[in-house]
């Protein structure tokens, strides 16, 4: 994992990562990486919010139960091994034009509710990623009310 890590801060721009025939690009892994930070950031990684980030990823990346698991177990090894967000922000930064940063901030937000308890930690994450991908706290914030509301909070 090591390497997938070098890769994702060094590589370049269709950099690919293996993990046991799987093979995640490095801007698969680096947005893995920020959910699974979010989700674990209160401490308790809980099976609605791994359900959540399991829903997303697949939605998003089009993979299969088990790619989606692989991608899952790699985010959460490089989401331990990062010292920051930094080389995955800036790796999404290289990748992701401005409306899909936006969307990456709204399924941050998807992480955030998945629970049903916003934490201030993650409520942190998620406005540090937003200011490391150069969106303004106005659309991130607009982006976490619509994402409130879709889940029925006031």
């Amino acid at each position: 994992m090591f390497d997938a890590l070098k890769k994702l801060v060094f590589g370049g721009k269709n950099t690919k990562v293996a993990a046991a025939g799987f093979s995640a690009d490095a801007k698969q892994l680096a947005e893995a990486a920020l959910m699974f930070h979010v989700i674990a950031a209160d401490g308790v990684v809980t099976g609605s919010e791994r359900k959540r980030l399991s829903q997303v990823l697949s939605a998003e990346f089009g993979l299969s139960e088990r790619d989606t698991k692989e991608l899952i177990e790699d985010a959460r090894r490089a989401d331990s091994e990062a010292i920051d967000l930094f080389a995955f922000t800036q790796t999404l930064k290289r990748e992701l034009d401005r409306d899909a940063r936006l969307a990456l901030i709204r399924r941050l937000w998807e992480m955030v509710y998945a629970d049903g308890e916003v934490h201030e930690f993650e409520d942190n994450i998620v406005w540090r990623v937003a200011e490391l991908l150069d969106i303004d706290s106005r659309a991130r914030m607009e982006l976490k009310r619509e994402v409130r509301l879709a889940h029925g909070e006031d």
